[in-house]
């Protein structure tokens, strides 16, 4: 038991000195291996690390509850990233190469920049679950990216879209000021062309008010809002950024019932520690939490109880944790749909786990038997959208807890799809690269 101690702490400091590893230390090839980029260390952990906790869990209870994929055990490693893109490329390289990889979650909208670059030619998918290129929504252009459940774009459409109907209709937006309080990096950055577009449509004056990362010195960008008094502030915050924002803003007064911030600014840690001073804030939410869905009691009984949990007990079921699960839970049906046409009882290659991506069908039904009843909505995947659904809603924080305040809305594909089109097309040009055959679709 020693000689396996060690040989795990081995993996572990090859994968950097915060890395852990779990379940056995190297893959073999008859196991799908999952490498889990993760950032429990600096000013993003406390969100980063639930989002983790939810992955390996539903890893752990796959293995625990279903015996694996059709016979198929499931191994992972986690890799420390700090968030920064040197080390997420740096662990990406680091595991890409291990037998029976399926695909990688980057957790980071700069480092999905830097491996979009790399997976065409590694031929290992990339799932980017509400984050990443918006542009990559459109499959013929980027065959190895999956932004599922959405985009930078479709959030901030939602976000106008929800605005505007509190206004009393899109039109009623012409002279009103929003404000973008914004992360100063590529994920702040992604939803500003979609408001642009919002902006030139509807007439209103959009702000725009960066925050030099990792967001702890805010001074200056609520000066801002405290002078120019915009009628609404949409926060693109991430990590302790959301928390000091949320403070700065009952400091200087601004109504909180005013901000609405994406789904990466909407979850516990963002307003635990804030309590009633974040009274009213807004922000998107892709999925339900609490304890009550099945896979989440599934969790609890068969992985948390039996002493192989990854985290607190009392944790599982919070926002970030449960989309944790369902980022891991796509990447297992995309792995059971990839066997159904390569071969069940198999280990899939990052190829055809990436056909799998292309193929999903996860209707209510196929949720329900999931355990997912509830949690989020249903997804259906093709070759020209590797997104699969544009839905999201609006959840209120009471001082307490979160309640949703809206009903699920879509974002409007009229607006969207020219826009994701020609910045994909632009993405291919400045790369000198070519859109996928038709005959490309099915393979």
């Amino acid at each position: 038991m020693k000689l396996r101690h060690l040989v795990l702490a081995v993996a572990a400091l090859a994968c950097g000195a915060t890395s852990l590893v779990a379940t056995s230390a190297f893959a073999q090839a008859k196991e799908q291996f999952f490498p889990l980029l993760s950032y429990r260390t600096g000013p993003y952990a406390p969100n980063g690390t639930p989002w983790a906790n939810g992955k390996q869990d539903y890893l752990k209870l796959i293995n625990a509850r279903d015996g694996g994929i059709n016979g198929v055990k499931l191994t992972f490693e986690e890799c420390e990233t700090g968030y920064a893109t040197d080390r997420g490329v740096e662990c990406y390289e680091r595991l890409k190469s291990r037998p029976g990889v399926t695909l990688f979650d980057p957790q980071a909208t700069g480092i999905t920049f830097a491996l979009t670059e790399k997976v065409p030619t590694d031929k290992i998918p990339l799932i980017t679950l509400g984050y990443g290129l918006s542009v990559s929504q459109d499959g013929n252009a980027f065959k190895w990216n999956f932004p599922l459940m959405g985009s930078y774009w479709t959030g901030a459409d939602i976000l106008i879209q929800h605005i505007g109907q509190k206004e009393g209709g899109l039109d009623k937006l012409k002279g009103k000021k929003i404000a973008l309080v914004y992360h100063d990096s590529p994920f702040g950055k992604e939803p500003i062309p979609l408001l642009q577009e919002r902006q030139r449509m509807h007439g209103f004056d959009l702000q725009l008010i960066p925050v030099t990362a990792p967001g702890v010195e805010q001074k200056a960008a609520w000066l801002q809002v405290r002078q120019s008094r915009p009628d609404y502030v949409l926060l693109w915050g991430w990590g302790v950024m959301n928390s000091t924002a949320l403070k700065e803003a009952q400091a200087t007064g601004y109504p909180r019932e005013k901000m609405y911030g994406v789904w990466w600014a909407g979850a516990e840690p963002d307003v635990k520690d804030v309590g009633q001073g974040a009274k009213g804030y807004n922000a998107l939410a892709l999925n339900t939490s609490g304890q009550q869905p099945k896979v989440i009691q599934d969790i609890l009984k068969l992985v948390h109880d039996k002493g192989q949990g990854t985290g607190p007990k009392d944790e599982v079921g919070s926002v970030l944790y449960t989309r944790g699960v369902i980022i891991q839970m796509l990447g297992v049906e995309a792995v059971r749909r990839a066997q159904e046409r390569f071969g069940k009882g198999k280990v899939m290659t990052g190829e055809q786990v990436r056909w799998g991506l292309e193929n999903l069908a996860l209707d209510q039904k196929k949720l329900d038997a999931l355990g997912f009843a509830g949690v989020m909505r249903p997804l259906s995947t093709s070759c020209n959208d590797h997104m699969g659904s544009t839905w999201a809603r609006v959840h209120t924080w009471d001082g307490a807890k979160w309640n949703f305040s809206s009903d699920f809305m879509q974002a409007d594909e009229q607006i969207i799809k020219p826009m994701v089109k020609a910045g994909a097309d632009k993405y291919l040009a400045d790369k000198k690269m070519s859109r996928r055959a038709a005959s490309d679709c099915g393979s």
